[in-house]
């Protein structure tokens, strides 16, 4: 490296999205495009993806959620996660953002937009408690943010979900409303689904990930590992993504399709959840001077939600035709394009951060 050249985080912020990355939201919309005709051309073809599951996950979306998770999540280093844990402004402003603003501002949205449907209303609940453990390696690896972070953060709200979701579910849905005087609705969570969910979705990729970083650098070292490994499976995480989306669309198009108007009235507080919860962790993450990498990951991690658990959870409570399900469904409708936009946002906003020292990003 030359005397003025600029540090490596800041040339790999500045650095352009490839050719596949810049045009990802091309790539989704077609992939929800084809999904929906699928869905249509095919009617028999929603009933027999759904056919194939296992103790109530669909294995075709497993598979999908499984390839686009293993190669992010390949690159991480966890011998620096250390350095993540010991952070402990983004620790805790990480689970207050998460499980405590975050659900407490999609029961306001969800009250102020559908007080009129009950079983929207709840579906929505249920959506801004269940905390992403997946697609947000996605959007947090194309904004550049931190993966380290990512993973930690990702892990820890895994644990609370397996633990707290029932109990925010009784919170939200009975005791909450009960106090304030308005409608309650009785819901029991399963644990044992959620806990499958965390363990399909984050335990399997997590743990090969690891393996690979482990055995792939002691076998051939971390310059071959990250400059001639990860390149290679580096775009399955894309794949795996667009493969997932086009499955989920195929399944729920009918409803999405059926029930236009119910559609739109559950995007707007979805909309405005995205957006707000987004916004104001990357102005939180500023502002206790996080720097670029960390307040990406704190916002993209606050900002998205576990639809796979969110939407496996109405149906099971509340089953598979109820207006619970449609409001999960309607959730990957609102976020994936959404987040693909922020990416944007996020990565416009790196400017805003240069003075703060910005955490280490890897490319």
């Amino acid at each position: 490296m030359t005397p003025n050249a600029p540090p490596a985080e800041t040339r790999h912020l500045s650095a352009k999205l490839s050719t596949l990355d810049r045009y990802l939201a091309v790539w989704i919309l077609a992939a929800m495009a084809l999904g929906l005709v699928l869905g249509r051309v095919i009617p028999s073809l929603g009933a027999a993806l759904d056919s194939i599951q296992v103790a109530g996950i669909s294995l075709p979306i497993a598979l999908g959620l499984l390839v686009m998770m293993y190669p992010v999540l390949a690159k991480v280093r966890y011998n620096e996660t250390g350095a993540v844990l010991s952070d402990k402004k983004l620790m805790v402003t990480s689970l207050v953002i998460n499980w405590v603003l975050a659900p407490a501002f999609m029961f306001v949205l969800a009250w102020i937009f559908l007080a009129d449907l009950p079983e929207y209303r709840t579906g929505l609940i249920i959506v801004g408690l269940a905390r992403c453990i997946a697609m947000v390696f996605i959007w947090n690896d194309l904004a550049c943010g931190d993966r380290e972070a990512a993973a930690v953060l990702v892990a820890i709200n895994s644990v609370f979900q397996v633990f707290a979701f029932g109990a925010l579910g009784w919170f939200y849905l009975q005791l909450l409303p009960s106090w304030l005087g308005l409608p309650t609705t009785s819901a029991e969570f399963s644990i044992w689904t959620i806990t499958l969910s965390v363990l399909v979705f984050l335990g399997i990729p997590l743990v090969a990930g690891y393996l690979t970083r482990t055995f792939g650098e002691k076998a051939r070292g971390r310059e071959w590992y990250e400059d001639r490994f990860l390149p290679k499976i580096g775009p399955w995480a894309l794949y795996g993504l667009l493969f997932t989306i086009v499955l989920l669309f195929a399944l729920q198009g009918d409803n999405i399709i059926a029930k236009p108007l119910d559609v739109v009235r559950i995007a707007l507080p979805l909309l405005v959840y995205f957006l707000v919860v987004f916004g104001a962790s990357m102005l939180i993450g500023r502002a206790l001077r996080m720097g670029y990498a960390r307040t990406t990951t704190l916002a993209f991690t606050a900002a998205s939600n576990n639809f796979e658990l969110a939407i496996a959870v109405a149906i099971a409570t509340f089953g598979v035709t109820s207006g619970q399900a449609l409001a999960g469904v309607v959730g990957p409708l609102i976020e994936v394009p959404l987040l693909v936009a922020l990416v944007y946002v996020a990565l416009w906003s790196r400017k805003f951060f240069d003075s703060f020292n910005p955490a280490k990003v890897q490319a």
